[in-house]
């Protein structure tokens, strides 16, 4: 199904990496590069710096709202939504920070490289499916019977469509970007230079599905948990973070689509809208910053964002 990938090297004026350890993987997996070797600490360090910043940063947000008679017991939508970006942003903000410490880091260093189509489109489905086998055996054996999700209402969701379609952006949109950009691209290749795949995923689904308290079911933040890991794996089997986009956006179109009891029609819509805006940003990122053809094994005649 795929043959083994060429050594990672760094694009022109960036800083060659040393290839990574490789621990053994299950049979017919190959492993692919995944980024330079960033220091192990500086995941943890990322991860208290992007949460410092999304505070200090709701906190200022909390301020001006309230200097324009906003309640900060009942916030508008905007305050709530505007604090979740924020929040988003600066995980963002401090994985670049502190990649920056080790040189100049580019897109595809952070996983923002071309793979191949298909086969990243099966492996992302298996890794979907797993979940929700995972997670359907795992609400079978707690015997829980609600799945609904309280982000979207303690943002306003219900509150006006405006409100509705920012909130879908960003679940859908925001969230996936910021979240496998951050957790898969820097946290999760950070530790990997430590230990190796299997705890660099275990450790990063573990705490993926701890920063979900709150916004999640407590019964579900352990099939978080585990779907963490599996999108580390998927990361690890194609090279690209853009599978993992795919299917984190995939996962919360749905779940957003089913907490707003939404028809199948409709859910497949906010996929397809989900998707052409995630292209979309995907799309003017590369052409800001390009890749060299041949990234992650894949001529640029072949490639797909």
């Amino acid at each position: 199904m795929s043959t083994a990938p060429p050594a990672f090297s760094a694009p022109p004026g960036g800083h060659p990496s040393p290839p990574l350890e490789r621990p053994e993987l299950p049979d017919g997996v190959t492993p692919t590069p995944v980024g330079p070797r960033w220091r192990a600490w500086t995941a943890w360090v990322a991860l208290v710096a992007g949460f410092a910043g999304a505070i200090a940063g709701a906190i200022a947000l909390a301020i001006v709202a309230a200097a324009f008679g906003a309640s900060l017991d009942s916030p508008p939508p905007s305050v709530s939504i505007l604090g979740t970006v924020i929040q988003d942003l600066c995980l963002v903000g401090a994985a670049v920070f502190m990649a920056r410490l080790g040189g100049r880091p580019r897109p595809w260093d952070f996983g923002l490289r071309p793979t191949r189509f298909w086969p990243a489109v099966g492996w992302g489905l298996a890794v979907w499916v797993s979940f929700f086998l995972f997670t359907a055996a795992w609400v079978a054996l707690l015997g829980q019977k609600s799945t609904d999700d309280t982000l979207p209402k303690s943002l306003g969701v219900d509150r006006s469509d405006i409100a509705l379609i920012s909130v879908a952006v960003l679940v859908c949109v925001v969230a996936p970007i910021c979240e496998e950009f951050f957790f898969r691209g820097y946290f999760f290749t950070a530790l990997r230079s430590w230990k190796g795949i299997w705890p660099a995923a275990i450790i990063t689904g573990l705490v993926f599905g701890a920063i979900h308290v709150g916004s999640a079911d407590p019964a579900f933040l352990i099939p978080l948990a585990f779907f963490g890991f599996m999108l580390c794996m998927l990361y690890v089997r194609t090279g690209s973070l853009y599978p993992g986009v795919a299917v984190h956006a995939l996962n919360n179109c749905t779940a957003f689509g089913v907490s707003q009891h939404w028809s199948i029609g409709e859910i497949v819509l906010t996929v397809v809208c989900s998707y052409a805006l995630i292209a979309a940003i995907f799309l003017l990122i590369r052409a800001l910053s390009p890749a060299p053809a041949g990234i992650a094994g894949v001529p640029a005649a072949r490639a797909a964002v």
